[in-house]
């Protein structure tokens, strides 16, 4: 996946990738984002395009926790975490759905994974269910209860961790009786 912008290092011209997807030797898949003709999508595509349109984004909530696969639902849209005073991407093809974070919660338990070529941050598990408590009443409860017991039964993080963030998102309170609940 590659834009004109990462071309412009180089000393090439973005032109050049409109040129070639009218050859058919690149496919455009959005405004300004060109991948390689027959290329097969991934089923998580549409992070890598989202990481690629907003670089400074992290991926966050139901799409992070289907990439972790702690959920069985499957997010029709993106949900990318940004910074309070950070500008809102424009529509461009791939929903999204944008959660306004600050302070340590917007830097704690980031990870970087590489998805088509493309590095995607992501918060890890222990943060995204940190985070599911927090915006619970975007999510809804059930969502978030589900997360922490298949992050707990799959053993991907322990319960310091889970603490450790929910004190991170403030939501130690509220996590606790839940924890309480599944140990």
């Amino acid at each position: 996946m590659i834009r004109p912008r990462d071309l412009e290092a180089a000393g090439i011209p973005g032109s050049y990738l409109s040129r070639l997807a009218h050859t058919g030797e690149l496919d455009r898949v959005g405004r300004g984002l060109y991948t390689l003709a027959g290329a097969s999508p991934t089923e998580h595509r549409s992070l890598a395009e989202v990481a690629k349109r907003v670089p400074r984004g992290v991926i966050c909530l139901l799409s992070a926790l289907r990439f972790h696969e702690l959920t069985t639902q499957a997010p029709f849209e993106v949900w990318l975490a940004i910074g309070q005073k950070d500008r809102t991407p424009r529509p461009n093809g791939t929903r999204l759905r944008i959660v306004r974070v600050s302070g340590d919660s917007r830097d704690a338990g980031v990870e970087t994974h590489v998805v088509e070529g493309v590095p995607v941050r992501i918060y890890g598990v222990a943060k995204t269910v940190a985070d599911c408590f927090k915006f619970r009443n975007k999510i809804g409860v059930d969502v978030a209860f589900e997360a922490l017991r298949d992050c707990l039964e799959q053993r991907r993080c322990t319960t310091d961790e889970l603490s450790e963030y929910a004190r991170v998102c403030r939501v130690s309170r509220v996590m606790q009786p839940y924890m309480e609940a599944l140990a």
